[in-house]
């Protein structure tokens, strides 16, 4: 039987004016906007609608903004009913209130919470990511280790985009050398992102114990559909699990790649992304040229 499946973005999809005409043409997502805005004591919904790109890519307005536009994106959709769920990274948070194992107040004060944290983390110890594109997987974690290993730095494989297509994270140095040697080894390109910090990298821990009691202060019900967690690739259903695994996300790897095999694997044929811009379709569509993939912004 053919299955549903719904992805959500990660941090990097914010554009200005993202949401502006939900909030304009629909008034269950106007009612979600100011709902959230009086949770976050900011009025977040001005500046997705026309802040500066600067102002956009501020970490404690970045995830939220990504989280809320999903999720209003979602919940405007007339008959979505999931089969399956999964987001990338900050996604996983929209995924949860997609399957509603979360309520939609809740997820959006954690989102604020781990986004905070993430941000003192970053100021902590200079650090960054970089994409590595044309490098098979198990060279990019040898070259990592053997960085580390030699140096001391940390640098990590962080995210499993698609086949050909990950990133590292780690101390700006370890990241630097990682890239030289990645070249060096045959890899298209090694390019420095523009992000505040070594996300999904051990130099997140400093946030994970803020993000870990929230959580845990959380109530999270049964699901009503696996959500395909970043940090195991796999279907997960029981709602202490999810709380596990959504904390050891800070530090861990995101395994998108695995995570949309093991999807397709349990019977996915469709997977509609909900959220702004089209990146998971993309990834999606390199994973598995078959995959019918469509998006709802």
């Amino acid at each position: 039987m053919s299955k549903h499946a719904y992805v959500f973005p990660g941090q990097g999809s914010q554009f200005s004016g993202m949401g502006k005409n939900l909030y304009d043409t629909n008034p269950l997502a106007k009612d979600l906007f100011e709902q959230a805005n009086e949770i976050l004591g900011f009025r977040i919904s001005d500046i997705m609608f026309s802040g500066t790109d600067e102002a956009l890519k501020q970490t404690n307005v970045t995830q939220p903004a990504v989280f809320l536009h999903s999720v209003i994106a979602f919940r405007t959709l007339p008959d979505a009913v999931p089969a399956m769920v999964a987001g990338h990274s900050l996604g996983e948070f929209s995924a949860l209130v997609a399957n509603n194992t979360l309520v939609f107040e809740d997820a959006l004060k954690l989102v604020s919470i781990r986004a905070k944290a993430m941000q003192k983390a970053c100021e902590i110890t200079p650090s960054t990511m970089a994409a590595v594109l044309a490098l098979a997987d198990n060279i990019v974690e040898e070259i990592c280790h053997a960085v580390h290993q030699e140096t001391g730095e940390i640098v990590v494989a962080a995210n499993y985009n698609c086949p050909g297509q990950l990133v590292i994270s780690g101390s700006v140095k370890g990241v630097e050398i990682a890239c030289e040697r990645m070249k060096a080894a045959g890899a298209k390109r090694a390019l420095v992102l523009p992000v505040g910090g070594a996300f999904h990298s051990p130099l997140m821990a400093p946030a994970k114990e803020e993000l870990a009691a929230a959580i845990e202060a959380t109530p999270f019900n049964m699901p009503s559909c696996p959500v395909y967690q970043n940090v195991v690739a796999e279907a997960i259903i029981d709602p202490y699990s999810i709380k596990q695994n959504l904390i050891a996300q800070l530090t861990g790897a995101v395994c998108w790649t695995q995570s949309v095999q093991a999807m397709l694997a349990d019977g996915a044929t469709r997977f509609t992304e909900a959220g702004p811009g089209k990146v998971l379709q993309g990834l999606v569509q390199k994973i598995n040229k078959e995959a019918v993939v469509d998006g709802v912004s």
